[in-house]
């Protein structure tokens, strides 16, 4: 008789097969013993049963089972076939039509063409899903307690931390830190990632950064000394914070913004594109090269009502920024002042969080009852939330920071290489508009000087 073996493993950490080659060597010896010719063996190597992705060495094994190509299949356990209910209903159909029986190493022979048989088959199916589901909520178990105490649960390391998830690796924690405030001063994304690569800054795994890596890694809340679970954070952590955690809740409050401007996240070459506006159709200039010259000129994409070479409106721009910054009135525009207490904060935050703990003891001491544990808790929950919102907008820091109030403004201004930061401080300190030009030369104008006229560019100073 033709004989097919399946072997499965659903977790192959070194990737050696050496688990389906332990099966298949005992499922030969089973095929030896009861006389049986060994056609083919399917292996599905580090492939779950459970998860109910396809498992391409099964469906083949199917469809020769359909094909009359096989007379019987020899597997392990009947857990190696199957670990859901819809895949054995499908197995028995299959079986039971081609009229093959089942033999395994540890369960014994099923013969699925009898009513005792399939009964067999379903009991051991129901025994193996029981397994898998009691062991994933003991795992499930352990990982919420692990995050409850604060400790790690294990994996890849993480940026900023020694393999052991605690020890902090002071090289990469400085870079967190540097990011982070890059970002709370208006920086992209984008930029930080291309500095990190062009230092030769490597991930946790030796790759290169990119946007989404780099956000993944700054949104983490053990950025802060924070524990997470599912994405919800339980408590302090056993490792130390590498950033302050207002200053971890005001940069992620700017990346989670839906307001964000994503454009900012570009490869941005144009400081003023897509924030000023045309003082004709009111559309957006964009930056591009025009003319057979390929001049750098900003240029109303709606209707090509106006346009204005980028170097002198750029450095028109610039000369205001700086000219507004170096006024004795500037650092007023940080928001310098008396703020709110954030000791206070974290100290209500503690208690609130406290309370909402002992809610669970409370109720299962009758102290309270369902409804009152709903309506308590929600009430906690809003207080939660009011609180770190207090926090990260305390917390926030202006684009403007290391430019307002600083003694030379101008080298400050200079000093700045990421133009995703020079787009932000000019939006926040003001609005422009670009008008249409006079015919004829500007007044003033001299021989050899440039036809840029400034008495054309309307800028609106923000509050």
């Amino acid at each position: 008789m033709r004989c097919a073996i399946y072997c499965r493993i659903s977790r192959d950490r070194t990737g050696a097969g050496l688990g389906v080659d332990r099966q298949e060597q005992d499922c030969r010896e089973l095929a030896i013993k009861i006389g049986l010719t060994v056609v083919a063996v399917y292996r599905d190597n580090d492939l779950s049963a459970y998860s109910g992705k396809p498992r391409p060495e099964y469906l083949r094994m199917l469809a020769d089972i359909e094909a009359g190509r096989v007379d019987v299949v020899i597997a392990w356990h009947t857990d190696r076939l199957h670990r859901s209910p819809v895949e054995l209903e499908r197995y028995i159909t299959t079986c039971e039509t081609a009229e093959v029986p089942t033999h395994t190493v540890k369960a014994g022979p099923l013969d699925l063409s009898t009513p005792s048989g399939r009964l067999v088959a379903r009991q051991l199916g129901a025994v193996a899903r029981y397994e898998v589901e009691h062991s994933i909520e003991r795992q499930k178990r352990a990982k919420l307690q692990l995050a409850t105490d604060g400790r790690w649960n294990g994996g890849r390391r993480p940026f900023g931390y020694e393999a052991d998830g605690v020890t902090v690796r002071p090289a990469e924690a400085s870079v967190v830190r540097e990011v982070t405030e890059a970002l709370l001063h208006g920086a992209s994304l984008r930029a930080q990632a291309r500095d990190l690569n062009d230092r030769g800054i490597v991930t946790s795994t030796g790759g290169s950064w990119n946007p989404t890596e780099l956000r993944k890694v700054i949104l983490r809340p053990r950025n802060a000394g924070l524990r997470d679970h599912r994405g919800t954070v339980v408590g302090p952590a056993e490792w130390p914070a590498l950033v302050d955690e207002n200053r971890w809740r005001a940069v992620c409050s700017i990346l989670t913004d839906s307001g964000r401007r994503t454009a900012w996240a570009n490869n941005r070459t144009w400081m003023l594109s897509g924030i000023v506006a045309c003082g004709v159709c009111g559309g957006m200039l964009r930056g591009d090269e025009v003319g057979k010259l390929a001049i750098p000129t900003y240029t109303c994409r709606v209707g090509k009502c106006v346009g204005r070479k980028a170097e002198e409106l750029d450095r028109f721009v610039s000369a205001l920024v700086v000219e507004r910054l170096s006024r004795p009135d500037a650092v007023d525009l940080l928001g310098v002042g008396d703020g709110p207490d954030l000791g206070a904060m974290h100290s209500e935050h503690t208690a609130v969080r406290e309370r909402l703990d002992g809610l669970a003891g409370l109720y299962a001491d009758g102290a309270i009852d369902g409804q009152q544990l709903r309506q308590a808790s929600q009430r906690l929950q809003e207080r939660l939330r009011q609180i770190e919102a207090d926090m990260t907008a305390a917390a926030g820091e202006s684009v403007l920071a290391g430019l307002a109030g600083v003694e030379d403004v101008a080298a400050a201004w200079e000093a700045i290489s990421d133009l995703d930061r020079r787009t932000a401080i000019v939006d926040t300190l003001m609005t422009i508009t670009v008008h249409r030009t006079k015919k004829g030369r500007p007044k003033g104008w001299k021989p050899g000087s440039s036809y840029f006229d400034p008495s054309n560019i309307e800028v609106v100073w923000k509050s």
